[in-house]
C-alpha cells in the first residue's frame, strides 16, 4: 500500500462541537441510525469532547485510533467501511469529470449535495448509509458501536468536515491518485494529434473589443401606466438571482414560494405579493431559514431515530424540561424546534395559539434554547 494512501491525523484536543458539513451528518446518521444503546453515543459524544481520543489513521477501508477510558485503556477501536471497486471509481469519475463544478468543487474540498446524488445515480454511494459502518473495539463492551467506536466516529465527522478526500481515502482511493485521474480526464486535447491545416482552419478569430459594452450604471426606467418605477428594479433584481441560480445549477422555487421568497428579499414590494398572518409567517421562516425554512413551517416528515435520538441528548443538558417529540418537530415549553432534511433545527415560540418563526436554524439544538 503507498504511503498516500496511509494518513494520519494529530489527536483532537477537548472541545467538542458538532459535524457542521452536511456529509459529516450524514456520516453520523450512518453510525446512529444502527445504534443499539444510545447511552454509548452519548457517552462516546462525552469522550470525543474530552479529547480522549487518540492520532488518527485513515487508510482504504479502515479508520483507527487508540480511545482512552475513564475506567482503563486505551482501546484499540476502529471503523470499517467497505471499499469502491475499480468498476466503481470508473463511474465516480466519468461523474466528476463530466460537470466542471463538481471537480472544482472537490478540489476545493467541498462535496455538494448533486456531486453524491450524480454519483448514486451511476451506482456508486460514496457516503456509509445504516449498518455500513462496522465498528471493532478490544474492549470489554458488547455494544454496537460501543462508547470508544462512537467517539473515535464523531471524531471522524470533524475530520470529514475539513476535508471530503478523507471518506474517498476510506473508499479506495488517496488524493493525488484523484487529482491525477480527474486532470487526465478533463486535459485539453493536444493539436499535435489534429490536422495542421484543419487545426489553422478552426482557430477563432479575434474577439471584438468589449469597451463599448461596459454599463455606465444600472439603468434607469421610467414608470409604466398602474407599474411604479421601482417595480422594474424588483423585477430586474429578481432575474438576475434567478439567472445565478440557473447557472449554479439551483432549483428555483414554485410560484407561491417564489413570492414568499421576494417579499423577503425585497419588504417594500410584500404588500404586493401577498397578506394575511400564514403569509407573513411564511415571509418570515424565509427570512430565517431560506427554502428550508419555509418547508418545516408548512410540512412535516419522519426522520431517522438516530437524528431524534442526538438531538433528545443535546437537550439534556440544558433544558430540565421534557422535550415531546412529533415527526420531526420538538417542542420544549413554549418553544418548539423543527428539523430540516440537512440536519438543521428551525426555532419557533408560541405567539397566542400559533407558532411563529424566531431565528435562524443551527445543527445543535441545544443552542436554540437559550
Amino acid at each position: 500500500m503507498s504511503d498516500e494512501r496511509v494518513r494520519g491525523f494529530p489527536a483532537f484536543g477537548a472541545g467538542g462541537r458538532p459535524a457542521r458539513s452536511w456529509w459529516g451528518r450524514a456520516w453520523l446518521s450512518a453510525m446512529e441510525d444502527t445504534a443499539l444503546d444510545l447511552r454509548q453515543l452519548k457517552r462516546g459524544r462525552k469522550y470525543a469532547a474530552a479529547g480522549l481520543v487518540g492520532p488518527i489513521t485513515v487508510s482504504p477501508g479502515r479508520l483507527a485510533a487508540a480511545v482512552d477510558d475513564v475506567d482503563g485503556g486505551p482501546y484499540r477501536t476502529a471503523l470499517r467501511l467497505a471499499e469502491l471497486s475499480e468498476a466503481d471509481w470508473t463511474r465516480f469519475f466519468d461523474r466528476v469529470a463530466s460537470r466542471a463544478g463538481h471537480l472544482a468543487a472537490l478540489l476545493d474540498r467541498d462535496m455538494p449535495h448533486d456531486l453524491v446524488e450524480a454519483a448514486a445515480d451511476a451506482g456508486v454511494d460514496l457516503l456509509p448509509g445504516i449498518g455500513d459502518l462496522d465498528p471493532e473495539c478490544d474492549c470489554p463492551g458488547w455494544e454496537l458501536p460501543c462508547r470508544h467506536a462512537a467517539a473515535l466516529s464523531f471524531q471522524a465527522s470533524w475530520l470529514l468536515d475539513a476535508d471530503p478526500f478523507v471518506l474517498l481515502l476510506l473508499r479506495g482511493r488517496g488524493e493525488g491518485e484523484i487529482r491525477e485521474e480527474l486532470e487526465s480526464r478533463t486535459a485539453p486535447v493536444s493539436l499535435t494529434t489534429v490536422d495542421a491545416v484543419d487545426a489553422a482552419d478552426r482557430t477563432p478569430g479575434e474577439l471584438p473589443g468589449l469597451a463599448g459594452f461596459r454599463p455606465s450604471g444600472a439603468p434607469s426606467i421610467p414608470a409604466a401606466p398602474g407599474v411604479p418605477a421601482e417595480a422594474f428594479a424588483l423585477l430586474s433584481a429578481n432575474a438576475a438571482g434567478q439567472a445565478r441560480a440557473l447557472l449554479a445549477g439551483q432549483p428555483w422555487p414554485g410560484r407561491r414560494a417564489d413570492a414568499v421568497r421576494l417579499a423577503a428579499e425585497f419588504p417594500t414590494a410584500a404588500e404586493r405579493l401577498g397578506s394575511g398572518e400564514e403569509f407573513e409567517r411564511a415571509v418570515a421562516a424565509w427570512t430565517h431559514g431560506g427554502p428550508e425554512g419555509l418547508a418545516v413551517l408548512e410540512s412535516t416528515w419522519a426522520p431517522p431515530k438516530g437524528a431524534l435520538a442526538a438531538a433528545r441528548a443535546a437537550l439534556v443538558d440544558v433544558t430540565e424540561a421534557e422535550p415531546v417529540f412529533d415527526r420531526n418537530r420538538c417542542t420544549v415549553g413554549e418553544v418548539q424546534l423543527r428539523l430540516d432534511h440537512h440536519g438543521r433545527w428551525h426555532p419557533y415560540r408560541l405567539e397566542g395559539e400559533t407558532w411563529w418563526p424566531a431565528g435562524p436554524p443551527e445543527s445543535d439544538p441545544g443552542l436554540l434554547l437559550g
